[in-house]
């Protein structure tokens, strides 16, 4: 208890010495807000703001904490465990980003061939648009909703669906976007054929996609159970006070933080070696 105590001072310390020579970032901030508003645009809850978010990960967190100090009375795996349930609310928004990202990927096509025959039909771009608010996916009618009042309002093509492209905040929407966007700008009279060509190119994307991540997902499974398995066995040994007496001197904290820095690194790097990487987007 006394080494976690001047370690928790020296840190202090050294926090207090740091703010007198480290000027604070200006941009990055910026940037990871926006990175946040992201996130939680393609996980549909476009209702949170970024600093709610950051509210129910310090919630989480506390309440963690707490539990687990409660249930151990170590403080430092309590500070662990409170680390991980500050993280909790992220790694949910995160999955359910995916998850969402997964599953709208598989409706794009059909929202090209809506749109191709809208155009083939004699609507315009913006009517075709439109019109997927109401023949559209339905995951994806509210964002199309959004876009046939902002043209109403308006009447300006171009900013309209710039901000359909934001609310989408998907890279596969970038790319149709873009297309259009391009089309409109320079004319033709080939919408309608690059518009099948595109979708097209979706399915074969969607279904290429698919196979490679039902190969791998089992293997990306089993390397997060194994990062996580060590600490839901520490968190059920701890619950024993001789053991949580033991994590609670200097070395059984050492121990501790070399494990932690040891799963984080392991963690990262099997994301790295055994996960898809997430399609880029072309526009931010």
């Amino acid at each position: 208890m006394s080494a976690l105590l001047g370690l928790m001072l020296g840190l202090g310390l050294f926090l207090i010495w740091w703010s007198f020579w480290h000027e604070p970032p200006t941009e990055a901030p910026k940037k990871e807000r926006h990175a946040i508003r992201n996130m939680l645009l393609r996980a549909g809850l476009d209702n949170v703001s970024p600093s709610g978010l950051l509210a129910a990960c310090g919630i989480a967190g506390f309440v963690t904490l707490l539990l687990v100090f409660i249930f151990t009375g170590a403080p430092l795996i309590a500070l662990i465990f409170g680390l991980f349930g500050a993280l909790l609310p992220i790694i949910l928004v995160n999955w359910r980003a995916h998850q969402r990202s997964k599953n709208l990927r598989e409706v794009w096509p059909d929202v090209v061939d809506h749109l191709r025959s809208g155009v083939r039909a004699g609507l315009s771009l913006p009517e075709a648009l439109s019109q997927l608010s109401e023949q559209g996916p339905v995951a994806l009618r509210p964002a199309f909703d959004e876009f046939a009042r902002d043209y109403r309002v308006s009447g300006r093509f171009d900013t309209s669906i710039e901000n359909l492209r934001i609310r989408l905040a998907n890279p596969v929407a970038d790319k149709i976007i873009s297309a259009l966007k391009l089309t409109r700008e320079v004319g033709g009279s080939d919408l309608g054929q690059m518009l099948g060509t595109l979708a097209q190119f979706l399915r074969d994307s969607v279904r290429t996609r698919g196979e490679l991540e039902a190969r791998q997902s089992w293997t990306v499974n089993a390397a997060r159970l194994s990062v996580a398995a060590p600490w839901i066995v520490l968190l059920l040994m701890s619950t024993q006070p001789a053991v949580a007496d033991a994590y609670s001197t200097g070395l059984g904290g050492l121990v501790l933080i070399s494990g932690l820095i040891i799963s984080v690194v392991c963690y990262q790097l099997m994301i790295r070696l055994g996960e898809l990487p997430d399609e880029e987007r072309i526009l931010k």
